[in-house]
Formats: C-alpha cells, structure tokens, sequence
C-alpha cells in the first residue's frame, strides 16, 4: 500500500467497459474507450481539424495565420456533425463507382484473341490497333491490322529529327 501511495498511481478497481458501449474494454489512457474508438475519435478530430482550416482558408483568401487557430479549435465541435456526413457521403460515392467498374469487368469475360477467339490470359499481346491478340496473330500481317505504321514512323521521324534551317549570310 505504501508503495501505491508513493507514485502516486492506484490500481484499477475492475475492467473498465468502453464509454460508447461498444462491447469492449476501456483504459484511462484512451480516455476510458477501446483502442478502436479511440482512433476513431482521433481521426474524426483529424478530419474537422482539416475541414476548419480549409474552410478558413477559403473565407480569408488562402492566408492562414497561427494566431487565429484557437478560434478555429472552438469552430471545431460546431463542424464536426456535418464533416462526418460529407465524409460518409464521399465513401459511399467510391465504393459504388468501384463496384461499377467491377461489374464491368465481370461483362467483359476473359481475354480472348480478336482473330480466332483463343484465350490468352497474361499471355496476350496488344497491338497498336487496340486489339488483343494470340502468339500466334501477334504480328501485323497475320491478323490483317489496319494500323498505318508507315505514317507512324515517319511522324517518329519527323518528330525526333527537326529540321534546322541556317539563316543566309549576307554577302561582302
């Protein structure tokens, strides 16, 4: 007992249940939550935090000075309902523009040669007319490809080789 009395530390009566009920146990180091909701309730600090002083700069045209963020502290827990929304709301919007992409790839079906159907998985090759094609029609002239790479290479050419004209030296 002395020895308690003397760091001045006292031993917790019992497990202590996380303050937002969710089931599991709290300590006073997290502020008698779980690890979990206490890094939830940072990273929602984190997030208000940001949208304040985002919304400071805007107001005041981009110049955010250090003597105004205890204003912005108390600004705050005003804010921090509607950042939560808009955070939820954005989640939301991603995951159902990853579950179109998805779906679209589930359509397309497995890779498949464009001149005998075979599939060629990892193994496909795509040619510069946007096709994929076999080992077999990988090479232009067997799968009839209407790519002009004449045209191409000479726009290479023309490309990497700039003509460089000298202006005339005036006669003496």
């Amino acid at each position: 007992m002395e020895s308690s009395e003397e760091t001045g530390c006292q031993a917790p009566e019992g497990p202590i249940l996380c303050i937002n009920n969710c089931g599991f146990f709290g300590s006073a180091a997290t502020m008698n939550m779980c690890s979990k909701c206490h890094k939830d309730m940072i990273l929602k600090q984190e997030h208000a935090k940001l949208a304040a002083s985002s919304i400071e700069n805007i107001v005041n045209g981009g110049s955010g000075s250090s003597g105004k963020e205890p204003v912005v502290a108390g600004a705050v827990d005003v804010q921090a309902g509607p950042v939560e929304v808009k955070a939820v709301s954005t989640q939301a919007f991603c995951d159902s523009s990853s579950s179109q992409s998805s779906e679209m790839k589930a359509r397309e079906g497995p890779n498949r040669c464009s001149t005998c159907r075979k599939r060629v998985g990892l193994t496909g090759f795509n040619c510069r007319c946007g096709n994929l094609y076999c080992a077999v029609h990988r090479y232009s002239d067997k799968h009839e490809c209407p790519f002009d790479y004449r045209t191409a290479a000479r726009d290479a050419i023309a490309r990497a080789n700039p003509v460089v004209k000298a202006e005339k030296l005036d006669k003496i």
